[in-house]
């Protein structure tokens, strides 16, 4: 985008057509050396607005789960290291905790350092192969795929854009750029001119970059993502085993579980390339018959499951909430053994235990296993079918290259 803006401003000339309004346009950012990368902190959909907004809206949903949290002092909450995370952990605090959250719960930051094995939230900057780039599914994957979509669509913008301004020449990256705008910008500023630039089709066609990015980045289509995830979906799997023994509430900022008991609170704030590898372990992100070469290069494939919008929106969560019903009770004939009580009865005020997904405030079933209120999994069917895929995904250590003696799984998620 800094490239794009120098560059329209060194042409010393008046755009025309759809550009127009460039000529008297300035870059949303006053010092742009000290705001690119952070978190953006003006506009109607501001990033700190949206972490405190969020944060606010949890603890409505959820007040008297945080009430019992406080009560037992289980208030700890994580993030990685990365400033713009951080920055969005605070902010999220202020929401959910209240202005004087650094009295009420305490914010663990988890180092983004290689050294730390499976003991991350970070696992793409510990997973040596991926980040090494040790063969063709690094994490450089997602960009050549993006790239080879990026040099069919964006050629034909930058004509259109030519032929109404024969004097400059448009690169790949510079319309690139003029379509990130529009998002950055409205987020900023509330509203962009550069959004009216290109046709709906167009903006299709941009989505779709986006999604193959994703896709092959740290989605279903690269090997790495699902050993990645599920380090995390395992021991977000192991506290709703555990239940109220562990603190039964769970929070985090992209990736959310909950336990619907006296809360345990725990909040982890990542990136959203390592929220997608939880989902992709979980394999909820694709239909079971799909496979990897069903997300082409060459054109968009209208009717994909995976869309990056719907999975890793601007502040995007996941919530995992462990569901305690009344269990039917359950009545057994034993006349047939002989016993002198025909009819066993289970004592009454038992209860069954369930997994609700929310991705983004929608319920997403568990394929083949959403016959619980709700579309929830029974627990015991969840915390089976996480076991089965880390079976199946293999074991971080070894899929990455990392030695035995490297730590082997998250052992920092406790109050």
């Amino acid at each position: 985008m800094l490239e794009l803006f120098q560059h329209i401003q060194k042409a010393n000339m008046t755009l025309n057509g759809s550009l127009a309004f460039a000529n008297d346009w300035n870059f949303f950012m006053k010092d742009l050396s000290t705001h690119l990368e952070n978190l953006v902190p003006i506009g109607p959909y501001a990033g700190t607005l949206d972490a405190f907004a969020t944060g606010v809206k949890l603890r409505t949903r959820y007040e008297h789960l945080l009430e019992a949290a406080i009560a037992a002092n289980q208030t700890s909450f994580w993030t990685s290291s990365s400033q713009r995370v951080m920055d969005t952990a605070h902010y999220f605090g202020a929401g959910f905790f209240g202005l004087d959250k650094q009295d009420v719960a305490h914010l663990h930051v988890i180092p983004e350092s290689a050294d730390r094995g499976a003991d991350t939230l970070t696992p793409g900057r510990t997973c040596f192969k991926y980040a090494h780039n040790a063969d063709a599914h690094g994490h450089t994957y997602g960009y050549r795929m993006w790239e080879q979509w990026r040099a069919i669509y964006l050629p034909v913008i930058a004509r259109r854009l030519e032929e109404q301004n024969p004097d400059l020449l448009f690169s790949e990256s510079a319309v690139y750029s003029m379509q990130e705008l529009c998002g950055f910008e409205t987020i900023a500023k509330g509203e962009s001119e550069w959004c009216d630039v290109f046709t709906h089709s167009e903006w299709e066609e941009f989505e779709y970059a986006r999604d193959l990015l994703h896709y092959y980045r740290t989605g279903p289509g690269n090997p790495y993502s699902a050993p990645m995830g599920w380090l995390w979906l395992n021991a977000t799997a192991n506290l709703l085993r555990e239940g109220p023994d562990a603190g039964p509430l769970f929070f985090s900022l992209f990736v959310l579980s909950i336990s619907m008991h006296e809360p345990r609170l725990t909040r982890n704030s990542v990136h959203d390339g390592d929220m997608i590898p939880m989902l992709t372990a979980l394999k909820i992100l694709s239909k079971p018959e799909d496979a990897v070469e069903n997300l082409p290069t060459s054109h968009i494939l209208s009717n994909r499951t995976f869309r990056s919008s719907d999975i890793v929106p601007m502040g995007g969560r996941i919530n995992f909430e462990r569901l305690a019903c009344p269990a039917p009770r359950r009545c057994y004939d034993n006349s047939e053994f002989g016993y002198p009580n025909m009819l066993y009865c289970e004592p009454e005020g038992t209860e069954d235990f369930f997994v609700r997904i929310n991705v983004n405030d929608g319920i997403v079933a568990l394929p083949g296993c959403e016959d619980g209120p709700g579309r929830s999994c029974p627990l015991d069917d969840f915390t089976k079918r996480v076991e089965r895929r880390g079976k199946e995904v293999g074991d971080f250590r070894e899929v990455c290259g990392l030695p035995r003696s490297a730590r082997g799984g998250i052992s920092f998620l406790h109050q």
